[in-house]
């Protein structure tokens, strides 16, 4: 064989070689909310290169709203999306094979202002409560049934509903508005932070009601075909989200990164998201089902079939369970 001869088939190798190095590298699509605080994982996923890692390319989309992100993942545009999985489960019972995989256990609460005498739910009875989402809100229904056992009140009737988006409920709140509020963990924060206080938080309010507050309530959701013909993609996504995790737990340098991200107003604002943000993170392991099984009867109760459709228990497969 001659030198061109020799230096022709060792590029070809090369190029077979990159070629299939290429080829195993795949694109996993995610639609995310644009300003959700998963996109702090996302970035820090991206910015180490923990897909890359696993073998995978994340591909990172913001969109508007929740419902969006759940019509693009339901039509197959996008591979996964951040919901709770409350909804995945819904989705198992009425036939669609759903899979949650583990992101948050992060809850929110009510707030008050600081000058409010307010010392428990009882005493918002006959105000004005904002809340983050619809009537059927799950802190919103959690904290029902919470103060009708803790003190025999009935939050629904005994009080005037504001519904409407985390930056509207935030920014009434702050404006003095309302006797209390109810709204996601992070906008939570950021009320705390600007000098509301806490009346109560979902999670002790899940635990008086013989919840488990460490079951994780947020996560990814993907498809049970990709589960089952792409193991290694789906443990993939996992291990990453749990890099992230790790290095967000321990490194305060990579939230100076991520501050200008964060949209944090003040040093308060900011060190408030970054406690929360840690607290939020689950531990590595599976779900106990058990546990979650309860939560889920104690939202069709409170809820009925208007949250949880068919799912009266918990439908086998509902969490990811990794292939190693």
């Amino acid at each position: 064989m001659s030198v061109f001869s020799r230096i022709a088939a060792g590029v070809a190798v090369a190029t077979c070689f990159a070629v299939s190095a290429f080829a195993e590298t795949q694109t996993l699509r995610a639609q995310v909310l644009k300003f959700g605080t998963v996109n702090w994982e996302l970035n820090t996923i991206k910015h180490h290169g923990f897909d890359a890692a696993e073998g995978f390319e994340l591909d990172v989309t913001g969109v508007a709203s929740g419902s969006a992100a759940k019509v693009a993942f339901q039509g197959g545009e996008t591979d996964v999306i951040v919901s709770d999985w409350l909804w995945v489960a819904r989705q198992r019972a009425a036939g669609k094979d759903y899979v949650f995989i583990p992101y948050s256990k992060a809850v929110g609460g009510v707030v008050v202002p600081s000058d409010s005498p307010a010392q428990s739910l009882a005493d918002l009875q006959g105000g004005k409560i904002g809340i983050a989402g619809g009537p059927l809100d799950k802190s919103w229904l959690i904290l029902q049934a919470y103060a009708d056992q803790e003190y025999g009140v009935q939050l629904q009737s005994g009080t005037e509903q504001v519904f409407g988006a985390p930056p509207l409920i935030f920014k009434t709140a702050m404006q003095g508005e309302l006797d209390g509020a109810i709204n996601f963990w992070h906008f939570m924060a950021k009320m705390e932070a600007g000098g509301m206080r806490k009346l109560v938080d979902v999670a002790t309010a899940a635990e008086a009601l013989g919840l488990d507050p460490n079951t994780p309530l947020l996560g990814y959701v993907v498809t049970g075909d990709m589960v089952r013909e792409n193991p290694e993609l789906v443990d993939g996504l996992a291990n990453a989200s749990r890099a992230a995790k790790d290095l967000l737990a321990a490194d305060d340098a990579e939230w100076d990164r991520l501050r200008e991200k964060m949209n944090a107003k003040s040093d308060a604002q900011f060190e408030a998201l970054k406690a929360g943000f840690r607290a939020g993170i689950p531990e590595a392991g599976p779900i106990d089902e058990g546990a979650a099984d309860r939560m889920l009867k104690l939202m069709a109760g409170l809820g009925g079939s208007d949250l949880v459709g068919d799912a009266t228990a918990l439908p086998d497969g509902t969490f990811h369970a990794p292939s190693t």
